[in-house]
Parts: C-alpha cells; sequence; structure tokens
C-alpha cells in the first residue's frame, strides 16, 4: 500500500513539474486531494524557480 501511494505522489509532483515548464497555471492542477494537490504545486513551483533561475529557456 505504501508504495502505490508513494508512486501517486511521485507521479503527482513529476507532473506538476512538467506542467510548470510548459507555462501553465497552478490553477490547471487536476487534483482535488490535498495531499496529491500539494506534492503537484510543489512540482509546479520547483519548475517555475528552475525556470526563472535559468535552468531551462
Amino acid at each position: 500500500m505504501k508504495r502505490q501511494k508513494r508512486d501517486r505522489l511521485e507521479r503527482a509532483q513529476s507532473q506538476g513539474y512538467k506542467a510548470g515548464l510548459n507555462g501553465r497555471s497552478m490553477d490547471e492542477c487536476p487534483y482535488q486531494q490535498m495531499e496529491v494537490r500539494s506534492q503537484w504545486l510543489g512540482g509546479w513551483r520547483d519548475a517555475r524557480e528552475d525556470k526563472h533561475s535559468g535552468l531551462y529557456k
């Protein structure tokens, strides 16, 4: 059970990161559950920071 939960959270973080790199809005988060939504938004914020720091163009 823990493996499935961790995989889901990692997947949400990864999808949020990709969304942030592609310039999507944080309002486009597809998740409603708070734990998964937090992971998605965390990935989104990480991507925005990486993009602003010049890591990606």
